[in-house]
C-alpha cells in the first residue's frame, strides 16, 4: 500500500472502491479523534492515557502515542495495516497497538476503545469478574471478566485480553483499565461508558456496611440479553 491522506497518495489498503476512499478515511479519522476527546471530557481517561481505533477494510486508524487529543488535527492521521505496519502518517501509533490489532484479528469489530476509567480500574483490582449487579451486563455478552495483569503494550497483555473477551464485547484489565469493541465507534464507546457505570454501581452498593448487593442469575442476564436485541428504533 502507498501512503495516503496527508501525503497525497492513493486509497488506503483494503478499502473498497467507491466515491473516494480518501474521504472515507478522513471522515473516520475525525470520528476517532472525536471519540478520543469524548473519553477525556467524560472523565474516562486523564491526559494521554487510553486510546481509540477504528477499522476500514484492512486499514486501522489509531490514536498516536503521547499526543493530547485536543491537539490532534486531520494532518495527524495515523494508520496501520493488520500486521501493525504503519501505512499512514508519521506519528508513532499508540503503545497499545498489539491489543487493538488482536481484537480486529479475532473478532468482527470495527472500533475499539481502551480507557483507564477510575471505577472500572478499581474493580479490576478486587475481583476476577464484575459481579452481575445490573442487567446491562448482557449488553457486553454477560458478566465482564478481568484479564490477568501484564505490562502495557505487550503481546502477553493482548493474549490475556482476548481470553477475557471470549463471548464478550468488553473486559477489564487488571490494575489497568477497560477494553470494549463494537460495530461502530459510538457502540464501542457506549459499551465503555456502560461498563464504567456498572463498576461504579457495584462499588457503591458494596460499600454499604452490613449489606451485600443482590446479583442477577445467569438466566436473568440471558433473558435481558434477548430483550436488548429488540431495544431501540426499528429501521
Amino acid at each position: 500500500m502507498r501512503r495516503g491522506a496527508g501525503e497525497g497518495a492513493g486509497p488506503a489498503v483494503g478499502v473498497d472502491a467507491g466515491e473516494d476512499p480518501r474521504q472515507d478515511v478522513t471522515r473516520l479519522w475525525a470520528e476517532v479523534v472525536a471519540t478520543a476527546r469524548r473519553t477525556v471530557a467524560d472523565g474516562l481517561v486523564v491526559g494521554t492515557s487510553g486510546n481509540v481505533s477504528a477499522r476500514l477494510g484492512d486499514l486501522v486508524l489509531v490514536t498516536p502515542s503521547g499526543v493530547p487529543y485536543d491537539r490532534l488535527t486531520p494532518a495527524d492521521l495515523t494508520g496501520v495495516d493488520l500486521t501493525g505496519r504503519q501505512v499512514l502518517g508519521t506519528l508513532v501509533p499508540t503503545s497499545e497497538l498489539p491489543m487493538h490489532l488482536a481484537v480486529y484479528r479475532a473478532t468482527d469489530a470495527r472500533a475499539v476503545v481502551h480507557t483507564h476509567a477510575v471505577h472500572a480500574t478499581a474493580v479490576s483490582t478486587l475481583v476476577p469478574e464484575l459481579p452481575p449487579v445490573h442487567y446491562m451486563a448482557a449488553a457486553l455478552g454477560g458478566p465482564v471478566r478481568v484479564a490477568p495483569y501484564a505490562p502495557y503494550g505487550t503481546d502477553e497483555l493482548a493474549g490475556n485480553m482476548l481470553r477475557a473477551l471470549a463471548g464478550r464485547s468488553g473486559c477489564l484489565l487488571r490494575n489497568h483499565g477497560t477494553v470494549t469493541y463494537g460495530a461502530t465507534l459510538d457502540q464501542a464507546y457506549d459499551r465503555t461508558a456502560q461498563l464504567e457505570w456498572m463498576c461504579r454501581l457495584w462499588l457503591t452498593a458494596s460499600s454499604v456496611p452490613g449489606l451485600t448487593p443482590s446479583l442477577l442469575t445467569e438466566a436473568q442476564v440471558a433473558e435481558a440479553g434477548e430483550r436488548l436485541k429488540g431495544y431501540g428504533q426499528r429501521r
